[in-house]
């Protein structure tokens, strides 16, 4: 319905045009008639007023007083209905006579300094209409010429003129205008009525009738005899609900049919769904079946392995013959390439399922970058590859993120460009990038070969999982077809990207973005740069690759670049860079024409080979560096300092033995061979160890006996590691408090935080790391040998053997405690819950991870497995107020090495 119905727009169109208009001639004609009465008014004024000025003029000149009386009183009682009083002023404007008394008489009288009028002057105001006329008298000059005549006013007559008869022929005037408006809207309201009964009931009907037909009554009809076009219009609507009708008839037949496909239709696809959901269980069914296989196998591969690297590492630490070392080697190099098989499985399965996690702690991008450099240049020296890394000024060093990975990216890159390539080169090169936030760091990395190639065939299936370029590759090269894999999921879950470019028999280069967050301090130890620019070297390297990275990085400490021999400059080093291809002979020739020019010589030897190095320092090398030269190292050549190499593996007889710990340790293991692998390791560090194959032998001894540390594995018989863990930690005997570690070789995602929240204290993964022994003996020895809370050479191995970086990331502990405390205060006083309170402490476990505070990451870890656990804060009170005292203390202690 609209808001104004055909009744009402009737009504206004025939009433509102009439009464508007007959409101406008009425008006018209009310102002029009008073205005016409007003001026006949002033006309019968003006007609009285002038005859009586000419016949005062006499009696005003003689000042007559009692004629000027007579007068004024006879044309006032001649004219009263019309005035109401008459005054005669003279010309200073003294009132002389008047007809009658009037209240104030200044009303007639002109205003102040205003001349007598030369004509009759007509005032209109609210006290009626007043005229003023002059009473005018002749004046006469004479000359002995001429004679001239003019009229001079001696005075004034002034009269008010009542306007009431007037009033009242208006009033009646407008009266019947009026009354002539309402005739016209009353005739107005008459025919409009007619026209709306004459209209509207029969729009009415029609309306109706719309509606029913609308509500699907369709047999509805307009019924009525109608005039012209409502004639033409009910025809109209009963077609219209006619042919409705007949369409309804012929949709509802439809209806019905597409009802009977569409029931049938249902049917098929409540039959496919019950297929869908059943197949949706089988792949449920399927990979928690292969997460389980993954789990399994990881365990079963793993076991089996512990003891092949553990004992072939044993083995390794006796005395036997160069032929016996080398089997040795090449069954542990074996097991080591098997494991990273299981490694890349479970990676590869991690990275499938969403579970993986990446770390954000602190890294030197150089270090971690030579480090791989160093891990993987045996490998391609064995080749014959020539093996190089240049990193740009610009890139950023100290970075956060996760730097295990990052190294895997590189070596996954790496390990395929020695794989895939048997002569030339492997160049790493990492440039800057803009980043898109000041506090970020964006790099590219390039891993670039002259190997086989890639077809842009092959470069489709390239990136798929168990799969290769080629499928004779994996006869001639093995693998498993993950690394790429894995590397191109783990550079997109560190939001980067990765490309190829590859052309078949020319090589390939793989490059890929990453942008991190920058570190608060540097993590290298600095170089002396002032005294390195003050080097001048000789360098001449046949490799171009080797030649940039070495000059880059010469150009960037500000070291003078000499590539050929100059008499007339003096020398500090020179720099002899030789080809894979290079043999011994032309190694010497060359460090001998070197020697008799007086230069001191380190070279640059493509293979790590000792008896080549020992060879090259015979023939007269100060230093033997093997490529990818890592910069500390080559900056410790360049100022003449003791370059510190690795050591090699002595056999246990000759190699210097570390002083046992006097501890007392449990070992459980189901496997004979694991129990007897782990027993030996620790018998090389602590001073007694115990043994037992399931978890009731271990709670038996831990009820018995007092133990420094029990190493638990997690599947047994009779009674689970978890199970023995629990009794141990509730029943009553001396080792409720002992550290837990678990040993298991289970090494999938979330194992570690699941094995905590049952109460272990540290987890070990098989096989077993023999240094990762050795640190987690020395970290829970605390327990039973107390001493400061800071143990400082513990901290300066964790910082690589570099006392300045211990320090810096000593800072970065006690700044992280001045972040940490609020959220420890807000705690203790109860303003903040478990949930809040765990991502700060455990940011603040990983940052005391690297700076030797052994006591205080082992209380921080216990409550974060209290958390992780879900127990109130109000339970962990205790454990709250002490971490408070061990900061503090760590705070104190801190002053000592950091001064």
């Amino acid at each position: 319905m609209t808001k104004y119905g055909l009744r009402a727009r009737i009504f206004a169109y025939t009433i509102i045009p009439t009464l508007l208009i007959g409101i406008a001639l009425a008006g018209y004609f009310s102002v029009s008639r008073y205005q016409q009465l007003e001026d006949a008014l002033t006309q019968q004024g003006v007609n009285v007023i002038e005859p009586m000025a000419l016949a005062s003029e006499l009696a005003l000149t003689s000042r007559n007083r009692e004629s000027l009386n007579r007068l004024l009183s006879n044309i006032h009682r001649n004219n009263s209905p019309l005035i109401k009083s008459i005054a005669l002023f003279d010309k200073q404007g003294r009132l002389l006579v008047t007809s009658n008394y009037h209240r104030d008489f200044n009303l007639l009288r002109l205003p102040k300094d205003m001349p007598i009028p030369q004509s009759t002057l007509v005032e209109n105001g609210e006290n009626g209409i007043i005229l003023r006329t002059p009473v005018l008298t002749d004046n006469i000059q004479t000359d002995s010429s001429w004679e001239e005549v003019s009229a001079v006013p001696i005075g004034y007559i002034a009269m008010q003129l009542t306007n009431d008869s007037t009033m009242l022929i208006h009033y009646k005037d407008s009266f019947f205008a009026g009354l002539i408006v309402l005739l016209a809207v009353g005739l107005s309201a008459l025919f409009g009525g007619r026209l709306i009964r004459g209209v509207s009931q029969p729009v009415n009907d029609m309306v109706n009738a719309v509606y029913k037909i609308r509500e699907g009554r369709l047999d509805t009809r307009v019924k009525g005899e109608f005039s012209g076009e409502m004639e033409m219009l009910k025809h109209g609507i009963n077609a219209m609900a006619k042919s409705l009708s007949e369409y309804h008839e012929e949709m509802q037949q439809n209806i019905d049919q597409a009802t009977s496909d569409l029931r049938e239709t249902l049917e098929q696809i409540e039959i496919q769904n019950i297929e869908l959901d059943m197949a949706k269980k089988r792949a449920q069914e399927a990979a928690r079946v292969k997460t389980e296989f993954l789990a399994n196998m990881s365990h079963e591969l793993r076991t089996p392995l512990n003891g092949v690297i553990g004992f072939a590492r044993q083995l390794q630490k006796t005395s036997m013959t160069a032929n016996q070392l080398d089997y040795l080697k090449t069954i542990e190099k074996s097991a080591q390439n098997l494991l990273c098989i299981i490694n890349d499985i479970l990676d590869f399965s991690k990275l499938e399922a969403g579970k993986l996690t990446l770390e954000q702690i602190p890294f030197s991008l150089r270090d971690s970058l030579q480090e791989v450099m160093t891990l993987l240049a045996p490998s391609a020296h064995e080749k014959g590859l020539e093996l190089s890394l240049r990193i740009d000024a610009a890139v950023e060093d100290a970075l956060m993120g996760d730097s295990l990975r990052l190294q895997q990216i590189v070596t996954n890159l790496v390990g395929n460009a020695v794989k895939f390539t048997e002569q030339g080169n492997i160049d790493v090169r990492v440039d800057a990038r803009p980043a898109s936030q000041p506090n970020k760091a964006a790099l590219r990395i390039h891993v670039q070969d002259t190997g086989i190639g890639i077809s842009d065939n092959q470069r489709r299936q390239l990136f798929q999982a168990f799969n290769q370029a080629d499928s004779s590759i994996s006869r001639r090269y093995g693998g498993t077809g993950l690394g790429l894999v894995i590397t191109q999921k783990l550079v997109h879950q560190m939001a980067g990207s990765i490309a190829l470019h590859s052309e078949l028999g020319t090589g390939s280069v793989f490059s890929f973005t990453l942008e991190l967050d920058r570190a608060a301090l540097p993590l290298s130890e600095p170089l002396p740069l002032t005294e390195l620019s003050r080097k001048t070297v000789l360098y001449i390297e046949q490799d171009k690759f080797s030649r940039l990275a070495t000059t880059a990085l010469l150009q960037e400490w500000g070291v003078q670049i000499l590539h050929k021999h100059h008499p007339n400059m003096a020398i500090d080093c020179a720099l002899l860079g030789f080809l894979p291809t290079t043999l011994p002979s032309q190694i010497e020739q060359a460090i001998s024409q070197q020697k008799a020019k007086g230069h001191s010589v380190v070279a640059l030897l493509s293979s790590t080979d000792p008896a080549l190095s020992e060879a090259t320092l015979e023939a007269g090398a100060e230093l033997c560096l093997s490529k990818p030269v890592h910069y500390q190292k080559l900056a410790q050549a360049l100022l003449g300092q003791v370059v510190i190499e690795p050591k090699k593996q002595l056999p246990a007889i000759l190699a210097p033995t570390a002083p046992k710990q006097t501890l007392r340790v449990l070992a459980v293991d189901d496997n004979p061979a694991n129990l007897k692998l782990i027993s030996a390791m620790l018998n090389e560090q602590v001073s007694q160890v115990d043994t037992c194959s399931n978890g009731q032998e271990a709670l038996n001894l831990a009820n018995t006996h007092h133990y420094n540390i029990i190493f638990m594995d997690i599947q047994m018989p009779l009674l689970d590691g978890i199970q023995a863990t629990q009794e141990i930690r509730t029943g009553q005997g001396p080792n409720t408090n002992t550290p837990i570690v678990a040993v298991t070789a289970h090494a999938i995602e979330g194992e570690r935080d699941r094995l905590m929240l049952q109460g272990m204290d540290d987890y070990l993964t098989k096989p077993i790391d023999e240094s990762m022994l050795a640190n987690i003996i020395k970290q829970f020895a605390c327990y039973t040998q107390p001493k400061g809370q800071i143990d400082w050479s513990l901290a300066i191995k964790q910082a690589g053997n570099k006392e300045e970086l211990a320090k810096e990331m000593l800072e970065l502990l006690l700044s992280s405690f001045d972040e940490f405390t609020p959220f420890l205060n807000a705690a203790l006083s109860g303003h903040l819950d478990e949930q809040q309170l765990y991502p700060p402490l455990h940011k603040l476990h990983g940052g005391s991870a690297y700076c030797g505070v052994v006591q205080l990451q082992a209380l921080i870890a216990e409550l974060e497995k209290a958390l992780l656990a879900k127990q109130p804060l109000d339970a962990l009170e205790p454990e709250l107020l002490e971490l408070e005292e061990r900061i503090e203390q760590v705070r104190i202690e801190a002053k000592t090495y950091l001064s």
